[in-house]
This record gives C-alpha cells, structure tokens and sequence, in this order.
C-alpha cells in the first residue's frame, strides 16, 4: 500500500479551505493528479467527476475514473471511487481514499491531507514501489501549491 501524509497551517478558515477542495476544478490547479475533466456534478455537500487520473510517477495515461468528495461541513472533505458500477475498472484494480481534514488553529486552519492507494496484488508488485517513492512527493508539492493558492487569494482581498 502506498500512503502518503502532509500538514501545513493554511491562512483561512476550515469552511474556505473545504469549499476549495471539494471544488474539483479549481483545486486541480494545484493537484497535478487531477487531469483533464469530462465532466463534474455538484449537489450541496457531495460533488461527483470524471476525470483522467496522472499517477505519480507512472508516465503512462491512466484510465478514466469515477471518484466523490463528499463534505462534513467545518471539519473535513473524504474522498474516493465512486460507488460500483461506476469506475467499474478502478474497482477492480484498487482501493483508494483521500482526505482533508481541518482544525481551526491560531493562525488560520491546520490542513492534513491524506491519501491512500492499495493496489490488487496483479498490479502491486510493479506499481507499488513507484506510488510509495513518488506519493508522498507529489502529496507535499500539492499542499505547497494549495497554500500559495490560499496566501494569493487572501492577499488580493
């Protein structure tokens, strides 16, 4: 299994922070594993798309896929494959879960961002060294992106 975890205190409130990330277009421009969309629907606190993945590490294109965000207001946005039939494929493949989770601090909102990859055993032995080396990289320079995206916004209001 390859996991990945980063904490960085984000100059906004958990609300604004959340509503960034469950806004998948938006986030993606800090999220080089977000690709291209084909479509995304928002219903209140559950927001559902389907994209083409970039694996970290992995030069080939992914698969389209299926995946959900849903928000627990103030606290958190979970994220995953979409329920069975859809993403189908991925299903087969792997188990994946992504989280944000907010706290208020001081200074703003402690943001820790995780996700979560486990592989089907088929695939385990080739890609699990590369998501393992390359997953964390990819988590930090994400949150790094995230965070100048916030400091940016802030500064302009």
């Amino acid at each position: 299994m390859a996991e990945a975890r980063t904490r960085r205190i984000m100059a906004c409130s958990p609300d604004e922070f959340l509503e960034f990330a469950l806004d998948v277009e938006r986030y993606a421009d800090v999220d080089d594993k977000l690709g291209r969309f084909d479509w995304v629907h928002r219903r209140g606190d559950h927001v559902e798309f389907k994209f083409r993945p970039r694996m970290p590490g992995i030069p080939i294109p992914a698969p389209k896929m299926v995946a959900q965000g849903v928000l627990t207001p103030g606290e958190r946005v979970d994220v995953g494959l979409s329920p069975w039939p859809r993403s189908k494929l991925w299903h087969r493949l792997m188990t994946f879960s992504a989280s944000f989770v907010c706290e208020p601090v001081e200074n703003g909102t402690l943001v820790t961002r995780t996700m979560s990859v486990e592989l089907t055993p088929a695939l385990r032995w080739l890609l699990d060294p590369v998501l393992r080396r390359e997953l964390p990289k990819s988590i930090e320079s994400e949150v790094e992106k995230a965070e100048a995206y916030i400091d940016q916004r802030c500064s302009r209001e």
